[in-house]
């Protein structure tokens, strides 16, 4: 069978072909500027790419496109669909109808973290010898890839996403998944493009909360006070607390400030059990994201003794604090924080890990919801743990950032032309500083020109 993809190098939808692939379909996909990481893996399976959407990518005639939610009407590869009268399906669609069935789904959801979290959940399987397979917005170094379909009756990870389907499908992502575990780590407003506010989202968590049999589980983070209104909307599963209040069955204790060592405490009835966590992530939200992980883990049978050494040998996915490199002492971190709360997080944990020099944050704000402005008031305080800040004006923001970097509490500066804002880091840096990249895109390559800048300076 040929399955045709459109908006194939999307992280969603690539690792949807990795999947279709290792189940024996014949793959195709287009997308508008291919590009890596996803182009790599797609290259690497054997994965026909098209670089641009065009009708002529329609032959030979698929017997199924599958269409990615960044994919509208008016886009010429979806009007020769259309046209043509040929099947098409949403990706979400596509997963719960070929993959799920007969697994034992972990869905994974929440504003921040989703990522980490999904990634930490399929090493702890793996680890206790569960054969998971998974589908993650990323790639989790421990794993290599983004996608796998793993044992026939093992457990299957999902990060799952409250973007909406497809344009044809205006639902959440994760209401197809029909998860038995799923984990609600946090929610806020996000995805200004679709939703109207906090609580229309809080109706989509409900709608999954939904979707959970009674013989599931609910792993709920404390302290939200959305997923608090969630559940108050209804909920027919068992739910389980995770996070510091004293109240929860599932709790961490930091051991170190910058949350490099915790300890994880399960208590219930008839469970009382401790385990330590040293591992090489920081911030205490990364912590909580573990704790998370291994109570949803330890709800497919990992004990919390096993589940705590594994995750002492997790490797974070790509994008997700990995350092890119060092010259000179000079660190080049990448980091996928977009949003004010992730920028403020991901800062405060690096800045607690950061004995000697200088912690300097650059940051492109171009996801949907900056580019909408919705959340710019917060943007100026989010760097406050960071020692310098450089903001990048990007192309297809129409609002100017110029408030952002005047109400500034730190030395901060703004760029519009990357060039030259490589030249003013590289003019800044110093030895045993940290340079922290934050961005939900390429950001035009600047991790590979300032390791080249600094080696030219430097080297």
């Amino acid at each position: 069978m040929h399955l045709h993809i459109l908006g194939i190098c999307g992280t969603f939808m690539g690792s949807l072909a990795l999947l279709a692939r290792e189940a024996g379909f014949s793959v195709s996909g287009s997308d508008a500027g291919v590009y890596p990481p996803m182009s790599t893996q797609l290259a690497e399976a054997g994965i026909a790419l098209h670089d641009g959407y065009s009708a002529a990518n329609l032959e030979p005639r698929p017997d199924l496109v599958v269409i990615g939610n960044a994919l509208s009407r008016g886009n010429p590869e979806v009007e020769a669909v259309l046209d043509a009268g040929l099947p098409y399906v949403s990706g979400p669609q596509w997963l719960a109808e070929r993959v799920l069935p007969g697994r034992r789904v972990i869905a994974v959801a929440g504003t921040h973290g989703k990522t980490t979290t999904a990634s930490l959940v399929a090493w702890l399987l793996e680890s206790a010898g569960l054969r998971p397979g998974f589908l993650i917005g990323g790639v989790p170094r421990n794993f290599g890839v983004s996608a796998r379909l793993g044992g026939s009756d093992a457990p299957f990870v999902v990060e799952a996403d409250e973007y909406d389907t497809a344009f044809f499908d205006k639902r959440s992502k994760f209401v197809h998944y029909r998860p038995e575990i799923a984990v609600l780590g946090n929610l806020e407003f996000d995805h200004a493009d679709i939703f109207d506010d906090l609580a229309a989202i809080e109706r989509q968590f409900h709608h999954l909360v939904r979707t959970v049999p009674g013989k599931g589980r609910l792993l709920v983070a404390d302290g939200e006070p959305a997923l608090d209104r969630v559940l108050a909307m209804g909920a027919w599963t068992p739910v389980e607390r995770f996070g510091s209040e004293p109240s929860s069955p599932w709790r961490l204790e930091l051991e170190r400030d910058d949350a490099s060592r915790f300890r994880v405490i399960h208590q219930t009835a008839e469970v009382d059990e401790d385990a330590v966590v040293d591992w090489p992530l920081t911030g205490a939200y990364n912590a909580r994201n573990a704790l998370a992980a291994l109570a949803a883990a330890h709800a497919c049978g990992v004990d919390l003794a096993r589940g705590a050494a594994a995750v002492s040998r997790f490797e974070t996915p790509r994008r997700r604090q990995e350092v890119r490199g060092e010259v000179a002492g000079i660190q080049v971190i990448d980091d996928f924080a977009h949003h004010p709360t992730a920028i403020e997080a991901t800062l405060e944990g690096l800045r607690a890990a950061t004995a000697r020099g200088r912690l300097l944050a650059v940051i492109e704000p171009r996801s949907n919801t900056m580019r909408q402005g919705t959340l710019r008031s917060r943007l100026a305080a989010s760097v406050a743990a960071a020692d310098a800040a450089w903001w990048y004006q990007p192309e297809g923001l129409d609002w100017s950032l110029a408030p952002v970097v005047e109400a500034s509490p730190i030395p901060t500066r703004l760029e519009a032309d990357l060039d030259a804002l490589v030249a003013a880091l590289v003019a800044e840096a110093r030895p045993l500083d940290r340079i922290v990249v934050m961005s939900n895109g390429g950001f035009g390559g600047i991790h590979a020109k300032l390791l080249a800048a600094l080696e030219a300076a430097h080297g």
